[in-house]
């Protein structure tokens, strides 16, 4: 993993587009990795020019990010890599799982608690008869 050479500050810049140069700069990784990934990784995809030339957006530089992160800094191979992008998913659908997997402890508890209770009902019946 490289120093990053330039480092673009999306905070200031204004810009719509960047080059493939400069995404590469930023990550310091070579043009032709870029260009790999984008083949590999289906969430990577600039825009190209009627003459071929890459035009990445703040989104796609996001997209390449991530891809960076998981390959260089965590150190994931490729095929690993895009099991974890497969694997994420987006918050609602999480969101959603959650409601689901929450619905079904609720009913679950609801079921112990049915049956505490019969036992208590069964427990104090049957303490009732020994007293006597």
């Amino acid at each position: 993993m490289g120093k990053r050479k330039k480092s673009i500050d999306f905070s200031v810049s204004k810009r719509l587009y960047y080059s493939i140069q400069e995404v590469a700069d930023h990550f310091a990784v070579n043009v032709s990795l870029l260009r790999f990934w984008e083949k590999e990784f289906e969430n990577i995809n600039p825009k190209k020019t009627s003459g071929g030339t890459r035009q990445y957006t703040k989104e796609d530089i996001q997209q390449v990010e991530i891809v960076y992160h998981l390959v260089k800094e965590r150190g994931l191979t490729l095929e690993g890599a895009r099991q974890e992008l497969k694997n994420n998913k987006d918050p609602e659908n999480i969101r959603i799982e959650a409601i689901e997997r929450l619905n079904i402890i609720k009913k679950e508890l609801l079921h112990l608690e049915e049956e505490f209770e019969r036992l208590h009902q069964l427990q104090k019946y049957s303490k009732t008869e020994i007293e006597s």
